[in-house]
């Protein structure tokens, strides 16, 4: 199977969260499974660009990426992608594209349907009712109805949760035909060996007390809103709480987040730490006690993979697709994006060490049977082949 994945940045523009690091994942384990990927990209990563040899062939993990300049950052738009696609659609068999609102789903969506190929869009959360509710203008609202959901009548939509297909399905966007394919965890990057109490040593956090670990990007879609106001309860009946933000800052709000602490006066018991890789990644997860994400929405939620992973209890808001399922496999609580029920949940784990341990443990088994990367690439080249037959099918019968 020869597949295009066109998708606006890429590997290693890790600034853009999880989303880039699945993407990477699922292409890396698809060629490991026989696929043949190539990547379309940009060299766009921020406000700068990546430094990577452009408009060439670049071999990241057996996938053939290629780099082209930006052009139009506002629309992530590349003439000389635009012109590859033009010339070479035609070349693939699967055409796969990780966006919306933006230049290469409806670029992508062109070509395609010009060349008659099956083509996926993964609207990564961003067609779920919150991200449109806060974040939609008028002009994004003019796109979608005009330009976008052209683009998504004849795709296969690739959610990554029941979750995001039924809030999909809620707001009336069309919907031909769609596969659900999980986001995973590579194990491998988390093998390495790193001395218990190396974070709490490095950022001066003695053994007694109890680290509440946030970790991903600073930005408003986490609901920093509630959790810190929610921190503020929790340290009145557990002092020894710490709160350990671990993230780079989007767009500049953390400094919000650092209003809330100060208006609060809870400085002395919040550290941040910028965002953490490698040995730092590894230590907060062994030295924390419990993880929280209270975010508004989550398509999936990656770094509650990896927290459970960990042996971490979890705590989420209904809004982490994949919480409901930590949740219900007994790894975690799920609560409503509320103050009082966001504290009272991280409360009854702090309070009670032997069910966060028993969380933990349901956790690790869960992500290690049910989000292995093997598992999830098996599933996906399985639903794509049948895809593709019943298309040719289809097409025989139409002749």
């Amino acid at each position: 199977m020869k597949i295009l994945h066109i998708v606006p940045t890429y590997y290693p523009a890790v600034r853009y969260g999880g989303p880039i690091k699945s993407e990477y994942e699922l292409n890396k384990w698809l060629v490991k499974k026989g696929a043949d990927v190539t990547v379309y990209t940009t060299n766009l990563d921020g406000k700068g660009v990546l430094d990577v040899s452009l408009g060439k062939e670049v071999i990241i993990d057996g996938v053939k990426v290629y780099y082209f300049p930006i052009t139009f950052r506002s629309w992530q738009y590349s003439w000389q992608l635009h012109r590859a696609l033009a010339k070479n659609v035609q070349n693939f068999d699967l055409i796969r594209i990780t966006s919306v609102f933006l230049a290469v789903s409806t670029l992508g969506a062109y070509y395609a349907k010009k060349f008659k190929k099956p083509y996926v869009i993964s609207p990564r959360g961003s067609l779920m009712k919150e991200p449109l509710i806060r974040k939609s203008s008028l002009k994004k609202k003019i796109y979608l109805n005009l330009v976008e959901k052209r683009n998504l009548k004849d795709a296969i939509i690739n959610f990554t949760t029941e979750m995001e297909k039924k809030e999909y399905l809620d707001l009336n966007f069309p919907l031909k035909n769609s596969i659900i394919t999980p986001n995973g965890i590579d194990v491998n990057e988390f093998s390495k060996k790193v001395p218990q109490g190396f974070f709490r040593n490095k950022f001066k956090i003695s053994n007694d007390k109890k680290i509440i670990l946030s970790l991903g990007r600073l930005n408003w879609k986490k609901g920093f809103d509630t959790f810190i106001p929610a921190f503020a309860k929790i340290i009145k009946k557990e002092p020894k709480a710490v709160l350990v933000i671990a993230g780079g800052d989007d767009e500049g709000y953390g400094q919000k987040i650092k209003s809330q602490i100060s208006n609060l006066k809870i400085e002395d018991k919040t550290i941040f730490t910028g965002m953490l890789a490698g040995d730092d990644k590894i230590a907060v997860y062994q030295d924390s006690n419990i993880f929280v994400l209270p975010s508004y929405s989550e398509n999936f939620g990656n770094v509650v993979l990896e927290a459970a992973y960990f042996g971490l209890p979890v705590v989420v808001t209904k809004g982490v697709a994949v919480g409901l399922e930590f949740e219900k496999a007994g790894a975690g609580i799920a609560v409503e994006k509320n103050v009082q029920e966001l504290a009272e949940a991280i409360l009854k784990i702090l309070k009670n060490s032997g069910l966060g341990k028993k969380m933990g443990i349901v956790g690790k088994k869960f992500v290690e049977t049910e989000f292995s990367w093997l598992k999830i690439t098996e599933n996906f080249i399985k639903k794509y082949s049948d895809l593709l037959i019943n298309k040719q099918i289809n097409e025989t019968n139409l002749s």
